[in-house]
């Protein structure tokens, strides 16, 4: 009972009670204290992720009376929650592991668990399977048919020795497992309809590339359409807007055509929107498709199909004017709505929309520790890089201090076909809280701003990709903003490869470089992913690094733990033990090569750590290292 009291005290706390005096550094490095939140489907309870020191919790808020349950994980790394009805709570946990016959070395494993909030019972599901793995794979599919809730779930199951993805369905009144469709030897994925049967499968061979996408028929299972998509394939995304079409997200050049299949009378139709690519927003009862969102420029902007869902977040965005506003979850009828709030001048927070009785309440802070003056402005810029084309990033400036002669850290996103966002990003909010201006330049290759873009990054790895940062430092210097001697870069993953190419590759332009969870041997790097089969995988980084093979020079030549002798600035290297990404041994191998070397160097181990720093302890971790680094070689004040 007592034990009850005190998690019932500390979720009163995070519901609600005033935030912290101070902003240490420790507010913005912990995991936020609401990772997510999910709405059941009657619309009358709330599920949270919700973080206490290295812990984390699971709290179920009913809106009827206001009453809460918190079930605690521990360190558990929870990625999502959905429901399954009114009742069942889904929770997808993940575990770095090694598993015989299927994954050598580690590898990134998800698992999930029912939890019935009518008998407080948690069960993990999939854990019956005969043949097979209790090992999720995609997200759960829930379906209303008759009135019911049925869930089906893609899991592992094995045929003469040999995984395949099959389509499993859940009793959710006993969680055990009942195999409805065997996967065959290249299964990628599964559909199910709205009636709750199996209408496509789709299927992916690594090595060739080659890509199926299949009905069922009279006689079993036919491909209507099947091409060599060696990086660009197709994606099941979901049903049409009709509930029973199945839309497929089809690649055209860099943009994206989605196009309805309609299984029972299949052709490979022609594409109704032609756009770069949107995620699709399905009704979240029938699960057709009602609309598109992606994130044009700095807004992220919402198309839905019927006018009168289109006027309801207009309506919605218009009462957050001035604020980023993302949907992130809805109840069934749609009139109770979970939003992300980003003001720009405070940090995050949920809140729920009701659109019945016209009013907004909020559901949590993101960081509660921090408070309006703890969040540093964010400035959109543009630029050219040095061989004219058009840049834009975004510039962190510390509070309190003109814009003028600022010590700079280049923050470099990973991917590297991803982008930075506008919006609270803790990690430059962090380096502004200790008085540094903090650039975020997308850089070619990234993601987001057209096709021509994106392939202007094709070969460019730690060469113009690279280039574009230090034009970014030349910008703002120019401009009197930043102190051209006083600049640093540091960065997570291709971020950590861009950090030590920096003090290979680029000299002259760092006094010090920081790399978390970097790649620094690329040809043993790219060679790794051949020998694991991940042949996909292994033409992505070709295509940016430019290499035709993995025995190509290029991938010497680019690769800085092969050029240590180069780097002439102290060098920090920090990478999680449990990466399963980009392996620790990277990190290491850049280490020996700078010590070999006789350069200044440090390493710092993340024990439990995997590569999206999902653990707040180790997280904290690297920031504090971080920070004390780039204190002591580019102070501040």
């Amino acid at each position: 009972m007592l034990r009850f009291r005190v998690i019932l005290a500390a979720v009163l706390a995070a519901f609600g009670l005033a935030r912290a005096e101070a902003a240490p550094l420790e507010a913005y490095g912990r995991l936020p204290d609401i990772e997510q939140v999910a709405i059941s489907p009657d619309g009358q309870r709330l599920a949270v992720i919700w973080t206490q020191g290295a812990g984390r919790k699971i709290v179920v808020k009913s809106l009827a009376d206001q009453s809460m349950f918190a079930l605690d994980v521990g360190p558990s790394k929870v990625r999502s929650l959905d429901w399954a009805g009114p009742d069942h709570l889904l929770i997808t946990t993940s575990t770095t592991s090694i598993i015989p016959w299927v994954s050598t070395p580690r590898g990134e494993f998800y698992g999930i668990f029912d939890f019935d909030l009518r008998k407080h019972r948690i069960r993990p599901l999939l854990a019956d399977i005969q043949d097979g793995l209790n090992i999720l794979v995609g997200s759960p599919m829930v379906r209303e048919v008759g009135g019911e809730a049925k869930l089906f779930l893609e899991g592992i199951n094995f045929v003469d020795h040999m995984g395949c993805v099959s389509l499993f369905q859940i009793d959710l009144e006993t969680d055990k497992s009942k195999l409805i469709q065997q996967g065959f030897e290249a299964t990628d994925s599964w559909v199910v309809g709205a009636d709750g049967t199996a209408v496509a499968e789709t299927e992916y061979t690594q090595k060739t590339g080659l890509w199926a996408f299949k009905v069922r028929d009279g006689r079993g299972w036919r491909a209507i359409k099947t091409f060599s998509a060696p990086l660009e394939r197709p994606a099941v995304v979901g049903l049409g807007r009709d509930g029973h079409t199945v839309l497929v997200a089809d690649p055209d050049g860099f943009n994206t055509a989605m196009r309805e299949i309609a299984p029972d009378a299949p052709t490979w139709s022609e594409p109704f929107r032609d756009q770069p690519y949107e995620d699709p927003i399905h009704d979240p009862k029938s699960h057709r498709l009602i609309g598109f969102t992606s994130l044009a420029g700095e807004k992220q902007v919402y198309d839905f199909l019927d006018p009168a869902d289109a006027a309801a977040w207009a309506k919605i965005s218009r009462a957050y004017k001035g604020a980023m506003v993302r949907m992130v979850a809805w109840s069934s009828d749609r009139t109770r709505i979970v939003v992300r709030v980003d003001p720009g001048d405070d940090g995050p927070r949920y809140d729920l929309v009701d659109l019945k009785s016209g009013r907004a309440d909020p559901i949590g802070q993101f960081y509660e520790a921090l408070f309006p003056k703890d969040v540093a402005a964010v400035r959109l810029i543009r630029f050219k890089a040095r061989d004219g084309l058009e840049m834009s990033g975004y510039l962190t400036l510390p509070n309190g201090r003109p814009d003028k002669k600022l010590p700079l850290i280049v923050l470099p996103h990973g991917g590297p076909a991803i982008r930075d966002e506008p919006g609270f990003d803790w990690w430059p909010q962090a380096l502004a809280s200790r008085g540094y201006a903090v650039l975020q330049v997308n850089y070619r290759g990234s993601d987001g701003f057209g096709g021509a873009f994106l392939e202007a990054g094709f070969g460019q790895w730690g060469r113009k990709m690279q280039t574009d940062l230090s034009d970014g430092v030349h910008y703002l210097a120019d401009q009197g903003v930043i102190d051209a001697s006083r600049v640093c870069i540091a960065g997570a993953s291709y971020g950590g490869y861009a950090a030590l190419a920096g003090a290979t590759f680029d000299p002259g332009v760092y006094r010090c470089a920081a790399s978390v969870s970097g790649p620094a041997d690329l040809a043993v790097f790219v060679g790794s992913a051949r020998e694991q089969r991940r042949y996909r995988v292994m033409r992505y980084w070709n295509r940016f690094m430019g290499a035709e093979k993995t025995t190509d020079p290029v991938l010497k030549d680019i690769s800085p733990a092969l050029h240590a002798d180069r780097v002439s600035i102290p060098v920090l290297l920090i990478h999680g033990k449990d990466d399963t990404v980009v392996p620790i041994w990277q990190s290491q191998t850049m280490e020996k090569a700078l010590r070999t070397a006789g350069k200044e160097v440090q390493m710092v181990t993340l024990a439990g750590e995997d590569h999206w720093l999902s653990r707040s302890e180790t997280r904290q971790q690297m920031l504090t290292s971080l920070v004390a680094f780039l204190e002591k070689n580019n102070p501040p004040n």
